[in-house]
């Protein structure tokens, strides 16, 4: 696995967000040469700096002062959010809302197909999951979403019975863009993820997020865990906000790194390769490994369907999918994988670092505190309004 910065971290342009306990407030940082620096003076927040027409230019020309080396403002889960009684890093996004897209790869389109025929049952899944990659596994590989050919696949797979609202997202024209978590609500590096008390089946969610400015410009990429309850989801759709958005749901980080020649949103982006490792205390070990490069729609069209028909403009953070959901056994033979408390998962890519959280449950981890008014007098106090 990586470090918390990316390997090349000496060519990028990171962005992130601290906990200053030392004034009691949040500041966006500016990592160079591995050290935080507090820009908050120019860049008061994330929203600032996507509403910027030139956030390099930005970025680049604000001076702050020195915090020290980032890797000494990572923080036990406890302490990992706003009101921390040391430094911390925080998810670098802010007032944006957090929007994810759903079964934009092969492999997580049969696990949500999985889900729905096993209606949240995990003993069902591995049956059911044999049948589904025998059917549908190199047919859905090998066409693009929403193409004439994707809606000949659709058509057949109607008649033949085997229709889902899932091959309905996954092969037609409308990608599945939902709202994951409010603004201010995402974790960030170190902190507590959360499943809920009553889920007995639920997964970790490795993704590539994107920063979007208000008038649809993706600005930089990021890493995400879009935590998901198989068993509630697999229910019914309607159940997807309780799936998805709840305490500890949503982790975001480690620093938003921003596009430029050496990290190109059309080029260098597609080529990110992320692993997921998830170790337990009962000894459990999973890792995976997935290319950005399997997506079955491209980031540029999911990213103009998520803004073609609502503004935002405090800018947008978009999950583009998961590339995997783990499937090994771990309790039992054909059970599959399901979190325990105190995992730890950790999501690291070689161009955009190192996210690593812990795993507890609603109720007993933090909930979510810090909001817009606390934010707004932060930055009141600062005279940075």
């Amino acid at each position: 696995m990586h470090g918390l910065l990316p390997e090349d971290a000496a060519r990028a342009r990171l962005v992130g967000r601290v906990w200053r306990a030392d004034l009691g407030c949040v500041a966006v940082i500016a990592v160079r040469d591995g050290r935080a620096v507090d820009i908050g003076a120019t860049v008061p927040t994330i929203a600032d700096l996507l509403r910027h027409p030139d956030p390099l230019a930005l970025v680049d020309g604000a001076g702050g002062e020195d915090l020290g080396p980032v890797e000494a403002l990572l923080a036990p889960p406890d302490l990992a959010r706003p009101r921390s009684p040391r430094n911390c890093l925080l998810a670098p996004v802010d007032l944006q809302p957090v929007r994810a897209c759903g079964v934009t790869f092969t492999r997580s389109l049969l696990e949500r197909v999985v889900d729905e025929r096993s209606r949240g049952d995990p003993a069902r899944a591995a049956a059911l999951r044999a049948e589904l990659e025998t059917l549908l596994g190199g047919t859905l590989a090998e066409v693009r979403p929403g193409s004439p050919e994707a809606l000949a696949v659709r058509e057949r797979l109607r008649r033949e019975g085997l229709w889902s609202q899932y091959l309905e997202v996954g092969l037609g024209p409308d990608a599945e863009v939902f709202t994951k978590a409010p603004p201010l609500a995402a974790v960030g590096p170190g902190a507590w993820v959360g499943v809920r008390p009553d889920s007995a089946w639920n997964n970790p969610e490795p993704e590539v997020v994107l920063a979007i400015a208000p008038d649809g410009r993706p600005v930089a990429a990021t890493l995400g865990n879009d935590v998901n309850l198989r068993d509630f989801e697999g229910r019914s759709a309607l159940l997807l906000g309780k799936a998805k958005d709840n305490d500890g749901a949503c982790a975001v980080g480690p620093f938003l790194r921003l596009f430029d020649d050496g990290f190109r949103f059309d080029a260098e982006l597609m080529a990110v390769e992320v692993e997921l490792l998830v170790e337990g205390e009962d000894g459990f070990r999973l890792r995976d490994r997935h290319a950005l490069a399997a997506i079955g729609r491209p980031p540029a069209e999911l990213v103009a369907q998520a803004v073609a028909h609502h503004g935002y403009p405090d800018g947008l953070v978009l999950f583009l999918g998961t590339m995997f959901a783990p499937v090994q056994d771990r309790d039992a033979p054909g059970m599959g994988f399901t979190h325990r408390p105190g995992d730890r998962v950790r999501i690291a890519s070689p161009r955009l670092g190192t996210l690593e959280n812990r795993v507890g449950l609603t109720g007993r981890i933090p909930s979510w505190s810090y909001g817009i008014r606390d934010l707004v007098g932060d930055l009141a106090r600062r005279g940075r309004l």
